[in-house]
């Protein structure tokens, strides 16, 4: 289930959900009044409490709206972005963002899953543990505003996207509770014979020595909840856009522009958008052999310039081959600016 297509509750609507983009990005957020409940979120939080009880855990992290998704250090509970609340709140966030994370039932749980990790830390004081700071580092290392991962590291779990476990000590042991947690993923066959397999038995024996023990901490503290948050909508989502890089993107729009047209000079010509998603792979390939780059750091700048593309509707004025050259040699060219720039770090 994909939140943009949540059917509305039997619960008036606000006022604001017919409202145009600009209206709505006026809104101080403390003033939208959404609920949990009754929406796109139950499910998938009563899936993540059924997973935990399944694992004979007694714990149960308690859920609030917020900015965006976090757990707060020493509380057992969970926010979740509010565009999750209401499906016109995710229209504007994909408006905004370009996409809606978590914005599909298996999204949701993955990241749900890992926030878990987090809130049974909280729950249980399991970073105070000799052991597991010994495997995972300690908590106490100062969390980066950027990171670079390493693809190919056998270390580290692979669960949300960008080798996200690689970015903090905490984080790694989110993951890899996460991977664990998760039903049929198999983890004793996926990861065989990977350094990583240390952190998944260890979290597995953790979990199992906790089963059936009621959690120490139990506060219901509920930090950044949404009635309390006095931006307005636009200002949120300008910092959010400066934050994660998404404004970059226009950088891209001189040259997409020469090498391709406008809908209006050829609207009888192929879609560049389309094009270049049909060669992707074998250009991302070409790339990454040429520059000795990650094939997922080439794809960044692919993806944003594909963006673009869609966005102004740009056409494909030229032959195909011809087009899949220039093309290359463009993607090259901005992947070595991408690198000099620092911008193929990730954001915290």
């Amino acid at each position: 289930m994909d939140i943009l297509k949540t059917p509305t509750t039997g619960q008036e609507e606000p006022a604001w959900a017919s409202w145009s983009d600009e209206a709505l990005l006026d809104l101080p957020m403390c003033e939208l009044h959404v609920e949990i409940r009754e929406g796109f979120l139950e499910q998938p939080i009563a899936e993540l409490n059924h997973e935990l009880e399944a694992r004979g855990l007694l714990f149960r992290p308690h859920f609030w709206l917020s900015n965006e998704w976090f757990t707060p250090d020493g509380v057992p509970g969970i926010a979740v972005p509010f565009y999750l609340a209401h499906p016109r709140l995710a229209k504007l966030e994909l408006a905004q963002m370009l996409e809606v994370e978590g914005g599909t039932t298996d999204w949701c749980l993955r990241i749900l899953r890992h926030e878990a990790g987090h809130a049974i830390e909280n729950a249980y004081k399991i970073r105070r543990r000799k052991v597991r700071q010994q495997i995972f580092g300690k908590s106490s290392q100062r969390y980066p505003l950027y990171y670079s991962p390493r693809p190919y590291s056998r270390s580290f779990v692979h669960h949300l996207d960008v080798w996200y476990a690689q970015s903090h000590p905490d984080e790694d042991f989110a993951e890899t509770f996460a991977v664990w947690l998760t039903p049929n993923s198999a983890w004793e066959e996926r990861y065989r014979g990977w350094p990583v397999q240390k952190k998944l038995r260890y979290v597995d024996g953790l979990m199992k020595e906790l089963a059936g023990t009621p959690p120490p901490v139990t506060t219901c503290e509920e930090v950044d909840s949404l009635p309390g948050l006095k931006k307005t909508l636009r200002e949120h989502y300008e910092w959010k856009r400066r934050h994660y890089g998404v404004e970059q993107q226009s950088l891209y729009d001189p040259d997409l522009k020469r090498l391709f047209s406008s809908p209006l000079a050829h609207t009888d010509k192929p879609k560049a958008a389309v094009l270049l998603n049909r060669f992707r792979r074998e250009v991302r390939r070409k790339v990454a052999a040429w520059t000795g780059e990650y094939q997922y750091t080439i794809d960044q700048v692919l993806e944003g310039m594909i963006l673009r593309c869609r966005e102004l509707d740009l056409r494909v004025p030229v032959a195909e081959d011809q087009a899949k050259l220039d093309f290359t040699i463009l993607l090259t060219v901005h992947t070595m600016n991408f690198l000099r720039s620092g911008r193929h770090r990730v954001a915290v």
